[in-house]
């Protein structure tokens, strides 16, 4: 009886877990986007003159990626725990793979970023000239806009899809997934903004489940 109690402690810790790992990751891209945005031109094809005076700002911003990295693993790693028996394969495939693939694309844009970065430290004048900088530019916002965000919109799909059947969060925060899900999908990267959506719908499910299992544990049995 005593190891029942223990195991049902942590199934109910499980949903708490995953949900301040959604925070956490979606609080922490949110900040390295935002100063980005600020700091970066929008256009792709820029000269680089926000290198001179916004490098530390971007160089902060790639440093709190890989924290976000680590919250996103946490956080699909606990609502695979919480489906437990429920959980579809083929959805749970598409799922974890898509995350996987959208994180290792997040950080391959951020290692090019931060190349950049360090290249301009050592020799300014060659980075620009020699053609580096656009090439690293354009394809770090092709890694970011295009791929990336498709990846995105079919781990949306897959998560919105187990949790219809698993009741995880409720039907309409799944359909509004759907929604967006679409939106990643068909961009193709005029709207600035759209790395946002993801980020923001994970807070959404993620304070949702945090409300929904802030409850007193009751006392056990002496």
């Amino acid at each position: 009886m005593e190891q029942e109690g223990t195991f049902t402690r942590a199934r109910l810790k499980a949903p708490r877990a995953g949900a301040i790992a959604g925070i956490v990751f979606s609080i922490l891209l949110i900040i390295s986007m935002v100063l980005i945005w600020i700091s970066v031109p929008a256009n792709p094809q820029d000269a680089g003159t926000w290198l001179s005076g916004s490098w530390k700002t971007v160089s902060l911003a790639l440093h709190l990626l890989p924290f976000a990295g680590i919250a996103f693993l946490w956080f699909i790693g606990v609502l695979r725990d919480r489906m437990g028996a429920d959980e579809d394969r083929f959805f749970s495939t598409v799922f974890l793979g898509s995350g996987l693939l959208f994180l290792a694309m997040l950080f391959a844009s951020s290692a090019m970023a931060g190349g950049i970065i360090m290249v301009y430290g050592a020799a300014p004048g060659k980075l620009i000239e020699s053609g580096i900088y656009t090439f690293g530019r354009t394809v770090t916002y092709q890694i970011i806009h295009v791929y990336a965000m498709k990846m995105a919109g079919v781990f949306t799909i897959s998560i919105c899809t187990l949790s219809i059947r698993t009741r995880i969060f409720p039907r309409w925060m799944a359909f509004l997934g759907y929604a967006l899900a679409l939106l990643l999908l068909l961009s193709i990267g005029y709207l600035h903004w759209i790395p946002l959506v993801l980020p923001l719908w994970v807070l959404l499910i993620s304070v949702h489940i945090l409300l929904a299992n802030i409850k007193p544990e009751p006392a056990s049995d002496l």
